[in-house]
């Protein structure tokens, strides 16, 4: 019936079905070769930015006195708020709410840290006032020597509650 078709079988349906089996193994090999990139980035270890958080790991805040007490200062280059609670005591808090890692501003206005996201909320030591979130803000350890805070923002410590030893208090000189 089709003597034109020719002897090679290039019907148009042969045609299209080569180019289908064709762009199907083309999908097929980018997928596999996808699957391999990520298995590889996977197990690869990753350089770090160890050299750079070294250098800037540790962020002096300035003298004690400098920060009134129940006052919440915002640190921009160690992506931390301090703390100086009523008692006199500093807290290094860290700026990601623990629900979701949203950024949580401090409200003077409320004396409350409140998540843009979820709307959770935490009062000036970090505790947990309103949920989602299920713990504290996370805390960077505190230094302080000759009346100069230092906060080690390479280090970030997960709390299950707040403790008064958390605190850090400058040492009263005699």
């Amino acid at each position: 019936m089709h003597e034109n078709a020719g002897s090679n079988g290039d019907t148009p349906t042969a045609a299209r079905r080569s180019f289908l089996t064709k762009l199907w193994i083309a999908l097929g090999v980018a997928a596999l070769l996808e699957f391999i990139g990520l298995g590889i980035a996977f197990i690869w270890p990753r350089k770090t930015r160890s050299a750079k958080i070294a250098s800037d790991a540790v962020v002096t805040a300035g003298a004690t006195d400098k920060f009134a007490r129940g006052s919440v200062t915002a640190f921009i280059r160690g992506r931390f708020y301090l703390a100086r609670l009523e008692d006199g005591g500093f807290l290094a808090l860290s700026r990601k709410c623990t629900h979701l890692g949203c950024t949580v501003p401090w409200v003077a206005s409320e004396k409350k840290f409140a998540c843009p996201c979820h709307s959770s909320a935490f009062d000036i030591t970090g505790a947990v006032i309103s949920s989602p979130a299920s713990r504290p803000l996370d805390i960077h350890p505190i230094s302080i020597e000759n009346n100069i805070l230092r906060v080690d923002t390479g280090k970030r410590i997960r709390r299950r509650a707040h403790r008064v030893e958390q605190v850090t208090y400058a040492k009263k000189s005699a």
